[in-house]
């Protein structure tokens, strides 16, 4: 339970924060989707002290096994780490292109859908069971983004076209989509890992495979790779270079800790439960991107919140009443094991 609070935490704090940060980027007009996709990914070198440290210095809390020679031994769970790596290059450059787009709010909202996506497949690929708090939280948050669709008239930022609106909106849906996917392709790689030294381990391979697409993504734009970091650090960003790279490292450390947090959450407990965890994270961004930076927030975008949180809060309703079924079932077994002993007596 430590563990589980303990990535919990650095879901709350790197996914808020790296929201606002992002947003802070593209504000003060940053706007190199590509070097937005770079930050999400290229902190996973901040993962090996992590890994490394309690082998040498505390054994006892270690496996005892060298770091990464389990990983590199099994070359099947290597390679889907791999793939899965570049599935959240694509990811990361979805959202970095809605983000870019829309307000903070409406990006929070439209991301919350993933979680009718992560039950979804959840169903088709580990075998999801479907109840009626899954279902009628997948129908609430639905219509919630529905109810979004409709409201995009009302909040689309000054300057910005209806298509870039629309490339905002879907591109927001598509990153969701690809995140959901994400979730329970994870539950499946975990079922064949036995420590969290080892998810830390994945965690910097596929990281290093996204980080290694964004690269080359940078490299091949036109105008794109590193030089356009320093001129856009230099002459672009309007509060100067110095809060420019603040606003790179801020962003590499807080997605680190969102997405190693995610991680945390998917080895420890299942997809869908990482997928809620994710979810319930989106009236913070929601509050704090109308806070800082004053997104409007009109009558059907808070209809949508509220479904949104209706949905959220019927799925752990019913893993509330699941825990309590499960607790009964013990509890007979165990009065019926000792029943049978004291018989044998």
């Amino acid at each position: 339970m430590i563990l589980i609070g303990m990535n919990y935490a650095c879901l709350l704090v790197g996914s808020v924060s790296a929201s606002l940060v992002s947003k802070f980027y593209f504000i003060h007009k940053g706007s190199s989707r590509w070097v937005s996709t770079l930050v999400q990914c290229a902190g996973f070198p901040l993962l090996v002290p992590f890994i490394y440290i309690p082998h040498y210095f505390f054994p006892s809390i270690s496996t005892g096994k060298r770091p990464f020679s389990r990983l590199i031994a099994r070359p099947r769970i290597l390679g889907l780490s791999l793939f899965v790596g570049l599935l959240l290059g694509v990811n990361n450059l979805l959202f970095s292109w809605g983000n870019s787009y829309l307000p903070l709010s409406t990006s929070s909202l439209l991301l919350s859908s993933q979680l009718a996506f992560n039950l979804i497949l959840s169903i088709i690929l580990v075998k999801q069971k479907v109840n009626f708090h899954n279902l009628n939280c997948v129908v609430l948050l639905s219509l919630a983004s529905v109810l979004l669709a409709l409201s995009t008239h009302h909040d689309r930022p000054q300057g910005l076209t209806q298509s870039e609106y629309l490339v905002g909106f879907f591109c927001t849906v598509g990153a969701g989509l690809l995140f959901a996917l994400y979730l329970p392709l994870m539950e499946i790689i975990y079922r064949n890992v036995d420590s969290y030294s080892m998810v830390m381990e994945m965690q910097v391979v596929m990281e290093a495979a996204a980080t290694a697409l964004a690269v080359v993504g940078m490299a091949v734009d036109k105008g794109g790779g590193f030089k356009e970091m320093v001129n856009e650090s230099r002459n672009v960003f309007d509060m100067g270079p110095c809060v420019y790279w603040w606003t790179i490292a801020g962003n590499v450390v807080m997605w680190q800790a969102c997405f190693m947090g995610t991680a945390g959450m998917v080895f420890l407990t299942t997809s869908l439960t990482g997928g809620i965890c994710t979810t319930s994270l989106m009236m913070f961004n929601i509050a704090a991107g109308v806070v800082v930076y004053g997104d409007p927030f009109n009558g059907l975008k808070a209809v949508s919140t509220v479904l949104c949180c209706w949905g959220f809060s019927s799925y752990l309703y019913g893993m509330y009443v699941l825990n309590l079924k499960k607790e009964e079932e013990e509890k007979l077994n165990q009065t019926l094991i000792t029943t049978i002993r004291d018989g044998d007596h």
